[in-house]
């Protein structure tokens, strides 16, 4: 059974949503918290969202093999320890998954780490337009950034064909509906 559920998608396609409302109709599922350098947004809780470290002991970890698949996005360093996924498959019960909500490197790393556990989902926006649209309302970074996430983004989607499958976010629900499928 694939109980690692890995999603990937450019910034503003919709994966944390689908996450979120994945772990909302299986409240038996766990979420996987990645861990980051980057700044704390509003409302995030540390430990819940990300776990929020310092540029050095994120470095740190690295060394010392805690991250199973890391990269510098923007700026900043995201990854996932070990030991998120070492605790979560242990406690994960009957068909219990744990979702990831990872870039489209750190979802091959898991694959390449879990084989026979991992289900790579490729989320992608309906149109690098609608894209764009996503990320210019979320208004929380400046054009700078939203143009360089624009410019990932197109790299990112050359890259799902490397997914065990697509599913393009035009509709949450649809989008959700057609995950759960795919696990069945």
């Amino acid at each position: 059974m694939m109980r690692l559920l890995v999603l990937s998608a450019p910034s503003g396609a919709g994966k944390t949503t689908i996450a979120r409302r994945l772990i909302q109709r299986h409240p038996s599922w766990r979420f996987s918290v990645s861990a980051t350098t980057r700044q704390q947004r509003p409302n995030e809780v540390h430990g819940k969202d990300y776990f929020f470290l310092g540029r050095e002991e994120f470095q740190q970890r690295i060394a010392s093999g805690e991250l199973i698949e890391w990269e510098e996005i923007f700026g900043n360093l995201y990854g996932t320890l070990r030991s998120q996924i070492a605790r979560q498959l242990q406690e994960a019960e009957g068909d219990a998954r744990v979702i990831f909500d990872v870039d489209v490197k750190g979802a091959l790393s898991i694959r390449a780490a879990f084989p026979d556990e991992a289900l790579l989902v490729f989320i992608a926006p309906p149109s690098l337009e609608e894209l764009e649209r996503r990320l210019r309302n979320r208004q929380t970074e400046s054009a700078q950034v939203q143009q360089t996430r624009i410019n990932r983004a197109r790299m990112e989607m050359e890259m799902q064909g490397q997914f065990d499958a697509v599913v393009v976010n035009d509709i949450v629900e649809r989008a959700v509906q057609q995950i759960e499928v795919l696990l069945q």
